[in-house]
């Protein structure tokens, strides 16, 4: 029985008090919150964990200054106090980074109110980024030439902030503190429904999908966080809410980097919403769509590509317009908005003034939780308000003043990364040294460590072969010929390319699995038999 097997037997023979339907950012930070707090958790998804609405956005963490427009004070308020706590609370994996906006002549707005209303922003925020600027065409011309400035009336220059990793990792961390504590966790396995039975216990019926094998798991409260299929997953358990959701499908492409600066380009698109150059890495990401939808089963269509092609040609000066061919990668997604149940305006209000806030319905006779709506930026509120509900509900937390999200504090950063205890083993100041020779001192430290460890064998080698890309520096081989006791190469002479050498060692190691091949890893991990390493998942 492998490792997922094993998972997958917990979770049909144990009870729990909550089971979490969805491993998006709600249901990440309601397993992480709850498991932080001694809740007995178990978390499901239908797919990869982040796989849908997740993995999709533009990795932004911001307080909606778009929400401005529309005088939603209170929720641009909240967001701003969510973004900055983020920002304290992860500051290697969010960071501020500024905003650059051109205005067209015929936008709705000035560029002096639109400067008032970055201000504004700003002190809602507490004034925690960079102060706003004014930007005239001469500025934005000069110090980024890369806008197309013909029919500019001017711009505005603000802060907000972003992951400087990725959104659906993210979410995983959320996952892997959960797991940390004792959370069970499984993707591929899909909620077929739920239904209380005599015992006014939940029994819902789940599928895993790798299998097709159907069994029940046992929970005293249900939360669903199946993002935009929330009010399918409702129906399949009978359950009536406030609240329901429609859709906007938003899709961005990945094309090679085309902005210098790491700052984010902002317009405002053909259809008057905020249109972004996102830096990436290596990377440019442009977009984003507001497309209504009925399903949140979308694709990428031509007609989406094209907008996205048309607007940032339009905006740039670039050597040549962006074309199909120079799209590296896309990405499509829906944003779940929230509608309350006694609207019946829809389709007819202005969709581009749908925010992304959220609502939590609580069934509180029947234990049941759907969490509508929401956003990366406010995902800490959603992980305290699912806590708070939960124990309305008569759980008890036994540990609800643990803090459950976040990178370690100042004091344990210091402790792990202390400057002085640095300072203090070379004898000097760390600015003192020239970066020629931080670089000389660590190649010689790799060198040295590789031969450790090769003179550190059972037997005297009487040759030693390099791979990887490694061999690529020049400077790395010579000093290593230098200290090897033996002959020194790479593994070309054998008829190995460098570079090859892992994925033959992993497309061997899939062949061993295929063939049912075990292999004696005891001389390494300490296994007292021969296994089978790997797992098959068929396409």
């Amino acid at each position: 029985m492998d490792l997922r097997d094993k998972t997958i037997n917990k979770l049909e023979h144990n009870r729990y008090d909550v089971l979490i339907i969805g491993g998006g950012i709600n249901g990440a930070v309601a397993a992480a919150s709850l498991a932080a707090r001694g809740g007995q958790v178990a978390l499901v998804d239908k797919g990869d964990f982040a796989c849908l609405t997740s993995q999709n956005s533009s990795n932004l963490v911001w307080g909606g200054i778009k929400y401005m427009e529309s005088f939603e004070f209170p929720l641009v308020r909240k967001l701003c106090k969510s973004r900055n706590h983020l920002l304290r609370s992860y500051p290697s994996a969010i960071k501020e980074i500024r905003f650059y906006t051109n205005l067209d002549r015929g936008f709705r707005h000035s560029s002096p109110i639109l400067y008032f209303a970055a201000l504004l922003y700003w002190g809602i925020g507490n004034f925690i980024t960079r102060a706003p600027r004014f930007l005239s065409p001469l500025q934005i011309n000069q110090e980024e030439p890369l806008v197309n400035t013909s029919n500019s009336i001017g711009g505005v220059e603000y802060s907000d902030a972003y992951l400087y990793d990725n959104d659906a990792r993210f979410v995983f961390n959320f996952i892997g503190s959960a797991i940390d504590n004792n959370c069970i966790a499984v993707n591929y396995v899909e909620s077929l429904g739920s239904k209380l039975n005599t015992n006014d216990e939940w029994l819902t019926k789940l599928r895993n999908n790798r299998s097709n094998k159907e069994f029940e798991i046992r929970s005293k409260v249900i939360i669903n966080a199946c993002g935009p299929y929330v009010d399918q997953q409702n129906q399949l358990s009978d359950q009536t809410t406030d609240h329901h959701h429609v859709f906007s499908k938003g899709i961005h492409l990945i094309v090679p980097r085309i902005i210098e600066n790491e700052r984010v380009l902002t317009f405002f698109a053909d259809d008057g919403r905020m249109f972004f150059a996102i830096p990436m890495g290596g990377r440019t990401m442009i977009g984003t769509t507001d497309t209504p939808v009925s399903t949140p089963d979308t694709k990428v269509t031509e007609q989406d590509r094209q907008f996205v092609l048309d607007n940032i040609n339009k905006r740039l000066n670039l050597p040549s317009p962006i074309t199909d061919e120079d799209i590296i990668s896309e990405r499509c997604g829906v944003r779940p908005l929230v509608l309350s149940n006694d609207k019946d305006n829809y389709p007819y209000e202005d969709w581009t003034k749908l925010s992304r806030k959220h609502e939590i319905d609580i069934n509180q006779q029947k234990s049941y939780i759907s969490i509508f709506g929401g956003k990366l930026t406010d995902c800490i509120n959603i992980g305290e308000e699912v806590c708070e509900k939960v124990e309305r509900l008569g759980l008890s937390l036994p540990q609800k003043e643990r803090r459950w999200y976040g990178e370690p504090d100042e004091a344990i950063r210091k402790e792990y990364f202390h400057l002085e205890w640095a300072q203090q083993k070379a004898g000097m100041p760390l600015g003192d040294f020239e970066p020629v020779d931080v670089q000389a001192t660590l190649l010689a430290l790799t060198a040295t460590t590789i031969m450790d460890a090769v003179n550190g064998l059972p037997v005297r080698a009487n040759g030693v072969l390099v791979c990887g890309g490694g061999v690529h520096n020049q400077a790395l081989m010579d000093r290593l010929r230098a200290l090897c006791p033996c002959p020194l190469d790479t593994t070309s002479p054998v008829g190995v390319d460098p570079d090859w050498v892992e994925a033959m060692c992993f497309a061997w190691l899939a062949k061993c699995h295929i063939d049912g091949t075990k292999l004696d890893t005891g001389p390494f991990t300490g296994a007292h038999s021969e296994v089978l390493l790997g797992a098959l998942y068929p396409a």
